[in-house]
Order: structure tokens, then sequence, then C-alpha cells
């Protein structure tokens, strides 16, 4: 994913937070912040201490982002959003995520019902 479709700045982390938006299910938490002026979405993606170590984290990082690739045509794309892991995410295959994160990109209304 191409950094233009990052949240990356703490400040704009904490702007996503301070709207107090979020979705969640057993696995993720999704923060909204609508952005209509935006081109398209932006995604910022936290994986607490709690999933593992290091490797473990960066395995579910990759993970997230691959499902968010894939999903990438049926996103809204006025919007920066924050995915949070919970740590039952870890240990997850590529397919369990996927569905696991659309379900709550759903809820988020964030995701297209094609």
């Amino acid at each position: 994913m191409r950094k233009s479709y990052r949240v990356k700045k703490e400040t704009e982390f904490q702007q996503v937070f301070e709207t107090r938006n979020s979705y969640a299910n057993r696995r993720f938490v999704i923060y909204v912040l609508e952005k209509p002026e935006q081109p398209h979405f932006r995604v910022g993606i936290s994986v607490g201490k709690k999933i593992g170590n290091a490797v473990a984290r960066n395995w579910v990082k990759r993970r997230i982002r691959q499902s968010i690739t894939e999903l990438k045509p049926q996103l809204k794309q006025d919007a920066d959003f924050l995915v949070i892991a919970r740590p039952t995410v870890a240990g997850k295959s590529q397919a369990e995520t996927k569905a696991y994160l659309s379900h709550a990109l759903k809820l988020a209304h964030l995701l297209d019902n094609d």
C-alpha cells in the first residue's frame, strides 16, 4: 500500500481517535473520521504488544494490509480510519483475518455491500 493511503503521524491518529466514532467486533476495533474533500481513503494500523512479540505483530499487520488491499475497490473513499487489532486475531489465517476485518468494516459503514 502506498504512503498516500496511510495514516502515519501521531497527530493524524489523534484526530481520528478524538471523533470517538468507533465500531468493533471480537477481533478488530475501527475508528472512522469522515473527510469529504479527500480523494481516497487512508488507513492506520495499530497492533499492540498483547498480540505477541515483534514477529507476531508484524505478521498480523501484513495480513491486515493484504486484506485491505483486496477490499480496496469496495472501500468508501472519503474517510480516514484506524484498524486496531485485538489479541484474539493472533494466529488466524489470511481468510479468517479478511472475513473478520470485512465484518468490522461493514459495521463501520466503510464497505459497500456488493
